[in-house]
């Protein structure tokens, strides 16, 4: 008979009982390095080091696990060490031993404290963790996101190990900076998550990442976690290439959100770019320009075309030449700003024409700029890529929900027709998914609205990291969300719901000393059962209902169309 596998909460719970456990063992090793380092006449530097990473370890240790008290003191502790070894050995002051000894004392006092606390019952309210249980669906794939952590302090290494897996990461771990030297360069992680401190200097991990810099030639996409507030490890964090910098003990949706970006980075998707120009040569010397620059380039020869071309290619701006026979530059600015989607698209003119007169003609159209021919290749690719990353990041704010990242309510309805008509063209199949929280307000009224916010990006991550990236995801309303799952047959889709409702399910959220559960139930409608937009919403929404009526936390598929 298999054991049950026991959960991420139970995890941290035996982690927490093992650190305490080997507290008693650590305070001994403290007490003698300073009882070395009070017996050495010639103050030996080398034994404040040791003294001060083990209070430097329990406190770091201490706040992850939630023993504050613990931490506290060893703060302290490890503030005055600190000082200790920035004096000259002839500034040092005389009772220098009697205050580390007042200190160690504090230290020792709450190791007796947990020494005979129950942590057998540990429910783990203390210790920040964002639990989920994992699922075959949920486990490592050659596709998920490599991270390596360096961290000497062993339990917070398999602690942040633990919660970073729940969203789908590779982790492997390091206590030492020359092992993560090693493992680097036999392979490159997609982040890094890097301790400052180490037995080999105060900044060891820092400058760990500037060396391997200087080997390879460029940082390594790497975020800090420390325990340390100051300006020195902030400076090393910065000039080591982190991007980000996160105090001991770290909430995990904020780290998860600081790694999501490092590798998001990375997947940028190319600007794309329409080229209109009636000669054809000239068209592709100037796209060889743009996808030399590494830019997605469709050139169309005949400004009848335009419209076809702006809805099946989708740019981010149009590059197109001013004089055309039959309709000019100026007339195709026109016509795409009748549509009122294309308002806000970029169109650069490549001409020789210096006329200001007409140049202000042009731009009363909605021509963004010139470019004048004969183009400069460098100009070219900066002045569009300047103007198609300006247009991205509009794009980004009018379609997205600012709280989630995902898609917001009109452009995920437009996306849900957009969708369809691909469908029906490729013959393929869509289900459109309609999935609500459930007793939402109830979170929101019990625990607050910062906590409700809470469950509204988790949902969000859990959705990103377990869906395709061809899936379309969108927050419909409050609580309410859409999912676009192109082709897949019923039997699968609704599978993949149910797998994401019963994970959701698991996740343990906090709320200062109190934790919570939510499901959420969902709707599941298909086409070709359905082959408009607006009725394949309104089945999903249907079936929605009738999951909420049945008692919630679960999935039901709307029935055929008759």
């Amino acid at each position: 008979m298999s054991s049950k596998k026991p959960s991420l909460q139970e995890k941290i719970a035996r982690l927490r009982a093992s650190f305490v456990e080997q507290l008693p063992k650590r305070l001994a090793q403290a007490q003698q390095h300073f009882n070395l380092l009070r017996s050495d006449p010639e103050m030996n530097r080398v034994l404040a080091v040791e003294l001060h990473r083990a209070f430097h370890s329990l406190k770091g240790t201490g706040k992850s696990f939630g023993f504050i008290d613990l931490a506290n003191a060893a703060d302290k502790a490890e503030a005055y060490t600190q000082q200790f070894m920035d004096l000259p050995a002839d500034c040092t002051p005389s009772d220098w031993p009697d205050t580390l000894i007042s200190l160690m004392h504090q230290v020792a006092a709450q190791v007796q404290i947990l020494a005979y606390s129950d942590l057998k019952n540990d429910c783990v309210l203390d210790a920040p963790f964002f639990d989920v249980e994992e699922t075959v669906a949920m486990r490592s794939s050659s596709h998920s996101p490599l991270v390596y952590i360096c961290d000497d302090e062993l339990e917070q290494v398999d602690h942040l190990a633990c919660q970073l897996r729940c969203f789908g990461y590779q982790i492997e771990h390091f206590t030492e900076t020359s092992a993560f030297h090693q493992a680097v360069l036999k392979k490159r992680p997609d982040a890094v998550v890097m301790d400052v401190f180490f037995p080999q200097g105060k900044t060891a991990g820092t400058d760990e990442l500037a060396s391997l810099k200087g080997i390879n030639g460029q940082h390594l996409p790497s975020i800090v976690l420390s325990g340390r507030e100051d300006f020195e490890a902030r400076l090393s964090a910065v000039r080591a290439g982190c991007s980000a910098y996160f105090i001991k003990p770290a909430k995990p949706l904020e780290l998860a959100a600081a790694i999501d970006d490092l590798v998001c980075d990375k997947q940028e998707e190319p600007f794309r770019i329409l080229v209109l120009d009636d000669e054809s040569e000239v068209a592709e010397y100037h796209s060889l320009i743009l996808e030399k620059a590494g830019m997605l380039v469709q050139q169309i020869h005949k400004p009848e075309l335009v419209l076809d071309a702006l809805r099946g290619f989708n740019p981010d701006l149009v590059l197109a030449d001013m004089y055309m026979p039959n309709c000019d530059g100026v007339e195709v600015a026109a016509i795409i700003r009748q549509v009122p989607e294309y308002v806000g698209l970029p169109i650069v003119f490549l001409s020789s024409e210096t006329n200001r007169k007409k140049q202000f003609k042009a731009m009363q159209v909605g021509v963004e700029g010139f470019i004048t021919k004969p183009v400069v290749p460098e100009d070219l690719v900066a002045s569009v890529a300047l103007r198609a990353e300006r247009m991205r990041t509009l794009r980004g704010l009018m379609a997205k929900d600012s709280l989630t990242g995902l898609y917001n309510h009109t452009t995920t309805t437009e996306m849900m027709s957009t969708s369809l008509a691909h469908a029906i063209r490729q013959k393929e199949t869509l289900a459109v998914v309609m999935l609500d929280l459930d007793k939402f307000k109830t979170v929101n009224d019990t625990y607050g609205h910062m906590a409700g916010d809470q469950v509204i990006v988790a949902i969000a991550r859990l959705l990103k990291h377990r869906l395709r990236t061809t899936d379309i995801i969108g927050r419909y309303g409050g609580e309410e969300f859409a999912l676009l799952l192109k082709n897949l047959t019923p039997e699968k889709a609704e599978a993949l719901v149910n797998e994401l409702r019963e994970d959701f399910s698991k996740i343990i959220f906090n709320a200062g000393n109190r934790q919570f559960n939510v499901t959420f139930s969902a709707g599941v409608s298909f086409y070709p059962d359905y082959n408009r937009p607006e009725d394949l919403r309104m089945a999903a929404d249907e079936a929605l209902y009738q999951a909420k009526n049945q008692g919630r936390n679960q999935v039901v598929v709307g029935k055929d169309k008759v």
